[in-house]
């Protein structure tokens, strides 16, 4: 039985277990507890922090599963670059890059594989593939991705950002930027529930680093409780990014790990219950303890 939880007063339905495959329905089951570690997986030459580490499948593969030992509870898969800056790739060199990853890697873990991208047809390619879980980093911005969610009744990931990774750090203006990506969701649930995904399937993502400004970032944190006003689980993706060195005086993004953590502690202690990173085993502990220190709450999911 759950006990009552005033520190949280928005709980999310999540999806019925008899819908789910047996990876999603442990996902969901541990959701319901403790804070989940998703592990990145670039399978990408020019991503900010591990660029070409894991561009050959076999050592994608071999990393995937080194991070689901290390506690990953689902491995996101990226096949294009979303850095500031970053120049758009292919749907066919994306589905070149990914797809041999998700068949072998399907085979070999019992976690979901999320895939990374914002091209239906890459998404499609790797549904068939074996991934159970699409990340969009535009919100579901094109119809044809909310169809074939809807379709599949696929978990979806929907993100905020502003333009494209290319421009996106341009010029990153709100006038109150929590407000302003808690109405960008808002609208963005509406349209894939329109589209036929059943509102229980949708995780939130305020889009830490993209179209934002450092200061941005922090009051996102800051304030993320505010964004369980959307009924929905949270996704935070603070792993590694510039603004963690600005303020520790870390240049190199492999060095950035106690600023993650002090992000990854902090978004968990306000609710977050999906954390997205590089460093598996570290954020994993990190995790653990905010968890053990909240004692549960924060999570809110039904049981």
């Amino acid at each position: 039985m759950q006990s009552e939880n005033t520190h949280n007063p928005h709980p999310y339905a999540l999806p019925n277990p008899d819908d789910l495959s047996p990876s999603l329905r442990r996902f969901y089951a541990e959701m319901r507890r403790r804070t989940l570690i998703m592990g990145i997986l670039n399978v990408t030459p020019d991503s900010f922090s591990d660029g070409g580490l894991y561009a050959n499948p076999g050592a994608a593969v071999a990393h995937a599963i080194r991070m689901v030992e290390e506690g990953a509870d689902v491995i996101d898969i990226g096949g294009e670059s979303t850095r500031p800056g970053a120049e758009p790739v292919s749907a066919e060199d994306e589905i070149a890059r990914v797809i041999p990853v998700i068949w072998d890697l399907s085979a070999k873990i019992e976690v979901p594989i999320s895939i990374d991208t914002y091209h239906p047809e890459v998404a499609r390619a790797a549904l068939d593939a074996g991934a159970e879980i699409i990340n969009d980093i535009t919100g579901f911005m094109d119809p044809n991705m909310r169809a074939l969610a809807a379709e599949r009744k696929t978990p979806s990931i929907i993100m905020h950002m502003k333009g494209t990774p290319r421009n996106m750090q341009e010029c990153p203006m709100y006038e109150d930027v929590v407000s302003e990506v808690i109405a960008f969701l808002r609208e963005r649930i509406a349209d894939a529930v329109e589209a036929g995904l059943p509102e229980e399937y949708i995780v939130i993502d305020p889009g830490i680093g993209f179209a934002k400004t450092a200061e941005h970032n922090l009051e996102i944190i800051r304030r993320l409780v505010e964004f369980k006003s959307l009924g929905r689980p949270i996704l935070i993706g603070t792993s590694r990014k510039a603004f963690t060195g600005k303020f520790t005086g870390v240049d190199s993004p492999a060095d950035r790990l106690e600023g993650t953590a002090a992000t990854v502690a902090i978004s968990v202690v306000n609710g977050a219950n999906i954390v997205r990173v590089h460093d598996v085993k570290e954020m994993t502990r990190v995790a653990q303890m905010s968890d053990a220190i909240m004692g549960g709450m924060g999570k809110g999911v039904e049981g």
